[in-house]
């Protein structure tokens, strides 16, 4: 099964030497799962051809917001719409997440409760999972259909699913302990006070389900339609 990662941001290359670039973190989450991947830089302005390009497509985070003004985000959002037309299963991370909502009819906005950083406990129906979290958008209105699957008191739509169509989550199953120090080196400078910055330091090597998610992630992929 080909798995197109539709890359809507880049790491700090300095980061890259340690993680390397996001499309990266999603193949080694995924390693196992007997899928093969192709990258589309959307954010540089690569789209594959068509949705049916692949069987199914993984949107990433990226330091942009779903609300601001790039030329590249409104044939994403087109993309998404056609991939649930035609039944080609999309997941969405943090960005992905905000863009599918956006695209269905969802409204995004900036959390007047600040930055959601390191490790967070979420609620998937009364199992507790702790999951990495980066991110300061979130989606305050669902799209018609939609179901959220999880949620904390910070973050009421963490996880949401669109029937067999479509599958998103705010946090970050890809990120590892690598990537949040990573992003605390070379992403937090402006937006995290000395005290986020420790706390998150802190829960550094403490164990997260990215496992849980990642196998969620291949079952939906892979689910018949």
């Amino acid at each position: 099964m080909k798995i197109g990662i539709l890359q809507a941001g880049s790491f700090d290359p300095k980061m890259q030497e340690v993680t390397g670039d996001v499309d990266n973190l999603f193949k080694f989450m995924l390693t196992g799962q007997d899928f093969t991947f192709e990258t589309y830089r959307v954010f540089e302005g690569q789209f594959p051809h068509s949705v049916e390009d692949c069987d199914g497509w993984i949107i990433t985070g990226s330091k942009c917001g779903v609300y601001e003004d790039h030329d590249w985000i409104a044939p994403l959002e087109e993309l998404v719409r056609e991939a649930v037309t035609i039944s080609r299963p999309i997941v969405g991370i943090c960005f992905g997440h905000q863009l599918i909502a956006q695209a269905l009819g969802g409204v995004v906005e900036k959390y007047k409760g600040g930055w959601m950083v390191g490790r967070k406990e979420y609620d998937f129906g009364g199992v507790s999972l702790p999951m990495n979290a980066w991110h300061q958008d979130q989606v305050t209105r669902l799209p018609e259909g939609s179901h959220v699957i999880a949620k904390n008191d910070d973050c009421e739509a963490a996880a949401i699913v669109y029937g067999d169509r479509a599958l998103s989550f705010q946090f970050h199953p890809e990120f590892g302990p690598d990537a949040i120090e990573g992003l605390v080196h070379y992403a937090a400078e402006g937006k995290l006070t000395d005290e986020q910055i420790q706390e998150v330091m802190l829960d550094l090597g403490e164990p997260t389900a990215n496992e849980v998610i990642a196998d969620q992630i291949a079952d939906f992929l892979r689910m018949p339609r």
